[in-house]
């Protein structure tokens, strides 16, 4: 894997300063990966919706550091304030400090300053809207905002490429926020462009019927998960279905990519509420096992079959890895599954808490 092509160019530009505000979307995935190899690449390809409503807003404040405070030396830790929804969150600088390490051979410059950093979400954080993927992939739009005011030759195909790299570093499924509507991650031989490294814009053309496509998130627990993503995705490295499942997902991919250019919404249906049986089918059977589905998800599945079956709709669900539900539906359905929602589901939310979300494009500057 060629991942020279991400590591920074010197420049001769002196910035002192500089601050930069991105606004990334969180996604859904249709096709899931759940497994991955280290530096988080993953076991299988995926393909996810790119949201627009649940997003997370970052502000990044460089500042030069002086001469004999600048470190750029291997092995140093980066040096930054962090604070989410305006309060300083120690517990979070772990994992961002460790992201930094991971980026330091492609963003060395990041170390010659003091960065403060203010994140917020329009969502709750830890509950299955997949926070890390937005919040990993906003650090990298201001990281390669301030790397393009150090070298202006960057071209903005290669902004987005390298700002999915880095964000996977952080979290696999951030490289599939940098850019939308669809987004494929993951080495796959039909899929042009592919690869482990970065997401990729879904190459094809894509059906009118998944223009605008509707994702309504319904939050069954906001709270925090009983199991992180990463112990479960280490969970996969013995399971004994790994390999099965690891095939079948790639030729999921396969035959989505087919639906999405032909719009054929019962096999899309099909496909992706499967895709989402099947991850939670992998934490069932793991060791240890575990559930991160709730009695009110399971209300709100059986709920949505009905109500496809007597309306002939093409409603469905898929799942993340949590206990809510995102229920997505074409467009033109809209006003009468929003009504369903509101009249039958919203019940099963704490405190009737929905999201109405939608596709979107991306990653976009503030």
């Amino acid at each position: 894997m060629d991942t020279a092509q991400f590591i920074s160019k010197s420049s001769i530009k002196s910035i002192e300063k500089a601050s930069f505000t991105w606004q990334t979307p969180s996604n859904i995935a249709l096709v899931k990966y759940w497994g991955k190899s280290n530096p988080q690449i993953p076991k299988n390809a995926s393909i996810s919706f790119t949201l627009n409503n649940c997003h997370t807003i970052t502000t990044i404040d460089f500042q030069r550091k002086s001469n004999a405070d600048r470190v750029s030396e291997t092995g140093k830790l980066v040096d930054f304030d962090l604070f989410f929804e305006g309060k300083r969150k120690e517990e979070f600088k772990p994992k961002i400090a460790e992201f930094f390490t991971r980026i330091q051979e492609y963003c060395p410059f990041v170390f010659g300053y003091k960065m403060t950093i203010h994140s917020e979400n329009s969502f709750p954080h830890s509950s299955g809207i997949a926070s890390s993927a937005s919040g990993l992939s906003a650090i990298a739009m201001c990281l390669m905002s301030l790397e393009f005011k150090l070298n202006s030759e960057l071209s903005q195909e290669f902004i987005n490429k390298k700002a999915s790299f880095l964000a996977r570093l952080g979290s696999g499924s951030a490289s599939r926020s940098i850019e939308g509507p669809l987004v494929v991650w993951g080495k796959h031989s039909e899929i042009e462009g592919s690869s482990d490294l970065f997401g990729v814009p879904f190459p094809y053309k894509i059906h009118s019927v998944f223009n605008k496509y509707q994702d309504v998130i319904l939050l069954v627990d906001k709270g925090e998960k009983q199991v992180s993503s990463t112990v479960g995705h280490n969970l996969m490295h013995n399971h004994p279905y790994a390999e099965t499942r690891f095939k079948q997902a790639n030729e999921n991919v396969t035959k989505l990519s087919k639906i999405l250019q032909n719009g054929n919404l019962k096999a899309f249906v099909n496909l992706v509420e499967s895709e989402a049986l099947t991850l939670h089918a992998m934490m069932l059977t793991s060791n240890p096992y575990f559930i991160l589905m709730k009695p009110n998800t399971l209300e709100i599945i059986n709920k949505i079959w009905e109500y496809r079956l007597e309306n002939n709709s093409n409603i469905c669900f898929t799942l993340d890895a949590g206990a809510n539900v995102h229920v997505l539906f074409p467009e033109e359905e809209k006003e009468n599954v929003c009504q369903f929602i509101e009249n039958q589901l919203a019940k099963y939310c704490q405190k009737n808490h929905y999201i109405c979300d939608t596709v979107s494009f991306g990653a976009t500057k503030l």
